[in-house]
């Protein structure tokens, strides 16, 4: 059915309407959405090799694939999660109950320092140790309020929790059993030149799957050399801990020393000297060069992204979208680098 040039530009109208209204309704469902989307990129290739020694049959197939994927990745996830949960609570009441007091521990820490040190600072007005200290019991109690806030509003909130899991898993399902077909009208309705669609779509999917499996990498193996770490060097908690370095360990370059540097400042501060040389090493040579040696192979080198690149994008995804946008960030910088290299070479053909 062909449009005159009279009604063209209100189809046109109707038909952007239509389509931010369309996404409109789909936005509570966002992060359901995009994680379906991702998985199924992650498992389409072994979604594939299930529909050939099947016999061609996707359904079966998909089914199976499905399960695999709650299996190593979704029911894992969702463990792990319930158990920092109920360690951070734990952690917040003993902070509430004074059994963990960071103002003994600051104290303990300026009092280690030469008095010439504090008076020069205290001279220079660089810092006043009092002012500082107010500031750091305000922010801690502030923090540990939003966690606890944050947890509850997460117990309260399990029936969403429940409905957007159901909606993944369904998702998911018609994304693997379907993926090859809607990935091809897709490509067929963006109005653009055949290789420029295909060109974009396989840079989102490449981009999709390297920074999804980069990152788990390198948080699994960061979370674990901080476990091994504070492990070896009797502090405790060294499981909660390399949990937290490994979620941290998503912000490229400055993730996990959130965690090791305080504690190696306090060790050193304390007098157990060589701990916290021990740990300064380990996370400088171990913790930090893993971030850097493996974010560049496993995220940057199929995503054609600079490091520095990577990085803000990174940042600047989960300040915007939460945890979703360790993912989003990175995606949407490699496709505005498709799309200008695009424009580029249409310029120059």
């Amino acid at each position: 059915m062909k449009t005159t040039a009279l009604n063209r530009p209100f189809f046109l109208a109707l038909l952007i309407g239509v389509t931010a209204a369309f996404f409109w309704i789909l936005a509570p469902f966002f992060g359901a959405i995009m994680w379906a989307v991702t998985l199924a990129l992650l498992f389409h290739p072994l979604n594939q090799w299930l529909v050939r020694r099947l016999g061609g049959r996707p359904t079966p197939a998909a089914l199976l694939t499905l399960t695999v994927c709650l299996v190593i990745v979704i029911l894992p996830i969702i463990m792990i999660g319930a158990s920092i949960a109920a360690d951070v609570l734990t952690f917040v009441q003993k902070v509430r109950s004074g059994q963990i007091n960071y103002t003994q521990y600051y104290h303990q820490i300026v009092a280690a320092l030469p008095a010439r040190v504090t008076d020069w600072f205290v001279h220079f007005n660089l810092f006043n140790p009092q002012a500082l200290l107010d500031k750091v019991s305000s922010g801690l109690l502030q923090g540990g309020q939003l966690i606890a806030t944050h947890a509850l509003q997460a117990g309260q909130n399990t029936f969403d929790f429940l409905v957007n899991f159901a909606i993944m898993l369904y998702l998911l399902f018609f994304l693997l059993r379907d993926g090859v077909r809607l990935s091809t009208l897709v490509r067929d309705s963006i109005p653009l030149k055949r290789d420029h669609t295909q060109f974009l779509l396989g840079k989102f999917a490449t981009v999709v799957r390297a920074t999804v499996k980069g990152n788990v990498v390198i948080a699994i193996v960061q979370g674990a050399l901080g476990a091994i770490a504070f492990w070896f060097l009797g502090l405790g908690g060294a499981v909660f801990w390399g949990v937290v370095m490994a979620l941290l360990s998503l912000l490229p370059a400055i993730g996990a020393a959130l965690v090791w540097v305080p504690v190696a400042i306090y060790l050193l501060a304390t007098h157990a000297v060589w701990q916290g040389v021990a740990l300064v090493v380990w996370g400088v040579v171990a913790i930090g060069l893993s971030d850097n040696v493996l974010r560049p192979m496993l995220v940057g080198k199929d995503t054609k992204l600079p490091d520095y690149l990577v990085l803000i994008s990174t940042v600047g995804g989960m300040a915007l979208f939460g945890i979703n946008g360790f993912v989003i960030g990175p995606t949407i910088a490699a496709m505005f680098m498709a799309c200008w290299a695009l424009f580029n070479r249409g310029l120059n053909e």
